[in-house]
């Protein structure tokens, strides 16, 4: 089965928004990113012990 995506949101208007409002902003970005940077690192360790499982001697 496969995973549904979450649907793209539109994304702000940065023109209005204030300092405080664009730096909690990058911040919820840059939380994002490191949930999905730490979801490919789990990804590749699962990867690569099916690998090591699996691998012909």
């Amino acid at each position: 089965m496969e995973e549904e995506l979450p649907r793209p949101t539109t994304p702000p208007i940065l023109d209005k928004m204030g300092v405080a409002e664009l730096r909690a902003y990058v911040a919820q970005l840059q939380a994002e990113i490191a949930r999905a940077e730490a979801m490919i690192q789990s990804k590749q360790s699962v990867r690569s012990a099916a690998d090591s499982l699996f691998k012909k001697q």
